[in-house]
């Protein structure tokens, strides 16, 4: 289990100017950062949405785990760039939605670059449809 300093606080985060960054959030949850688009309710609970994204992560040989907490329903993970071997950092905040849905935030950023050319959104994109399938 990683401890709780080891995550990104959303409710602090605050995005530089370069455009090599990504973030997905409900409404009100980043006050400081701008999230690039809202993100979506799932129809199922947030342990299970948990789950889905950790197994996916691990199965990915380009993604490595970083930390993963049930309990604080939270995720860190490192995203290897194919071409060029870059590392971009990727944090991910799991909570309930009501009525036994969830949603979650997730912030993808390059470690290096000024520009990413769309990198970190195509990742959150596709992590977002996998996590939808069954």
């Amino acid at each position: 289990m990683a401890a709780m300093a080891e995550f990104i606080d959303f409710s602090a985060l605050k995005r530089p100017s370069s455009p090599n960054t990504a973030l997905i959030a409900p409404d009100g949850m980043t006050p400081f950062a701008t999230p690039d688009s809202v993100a979506p309710v799932f129809t199922f609970p947030v342990a299970e949405l948990f789950e889905r994204a950790r197994t996916y992560i691990e199965a990915r040989k380009d993604w490595r785990l970083v930390a993963a907490d049930a309990r604080a329903r939270r995720i860190r993970f490192v995203a290897v760039t194919p071409l060029l071997k870059f590392k971009d950092d990727v944090d991910l905040a799991f909570m309930p939605h009501g009525n036994g849905q969830s949603t979650l935030m997730a912030y993808s950023r390059s470690r290096v670059g000024y520009s990413d050319m769309g990198a970190n959104a195509k990742r959150l994109a596709e992590l977002i449809g996998a996590l939808h399938l069954p």
